[in-house]
């Protein structure tokens, strides 16, 4: 399987995107937790992030980090007819550095060489912050709908251009 250009250098060259490996586990669910974890009072329970299997995605190649220490993590799901952007997190004390900008940068790189025509997420709907953020990106709000009965989410999709 693919694990995604590498090295990626980010827009500005100054760090590289690259696949997580064991060792980075634990600062997968560190940033993961410390990026999601101000949403648990606001959504009523721990958003999905925080709940994932990071030793078991990181295994499957579905991992990105950016830093040294590890600050920006992605985890990215490969579907027959696009990629899934199933969690971005980047650590609250480089919010606003642009670190989510270079990592969203990275899963376009990676959908383009993947050759997937687009990318698709979700977002809690009480992620509010979100829904001004990825339409700036390109992306577009598809449908809002609950899933598995309990999670009120807004789906988002971005076309890759070839």
């Amino acid at each position: 399987m693919r694990r995604g250009p590498e090295p990626y250098r980010t827009a500005m060259n100054s760090t590289t995107v690259r696949p997580a490996t064991p060792d980075d586990v634990p600062a997968v669910k560190t940033v993961t937790d410390a990026a999601y974890g101000h949403y648990v009072e606001r959504i009523g329970r721990p958003p999905v992030p925080m709940l994932a299997d990071h030793a078991a995605n990181v295994a499957a190649g579905r991992v990105f980090v950016v830093g040294e220490p590890v600050h920006g993590v992605l985890v990215l799901v490969p579907e027959p007819d696009h990629l899934f952007l199933d969690s971005i997190a980047v650590r609250p004390d480089m919010a606003g550095k642009g670190v989510g900008r270079e990592l969203l940068g990275f899963v376009d790189a990676y959908a383009h060489e993947l050759g997937l025509p687009e990318i698709r997420l979700y977002t809690n709907a009480l992620m509010w912050e979100n829904q001004k953020i990825y339409p700036r990106y390109g992306y577009e709000m598809v449908e809002r709908r609950l899933d598995e009965g309990i999670y009120d989410r807004f789906h988002y999709r971005k076309r890759i251009a070839d």
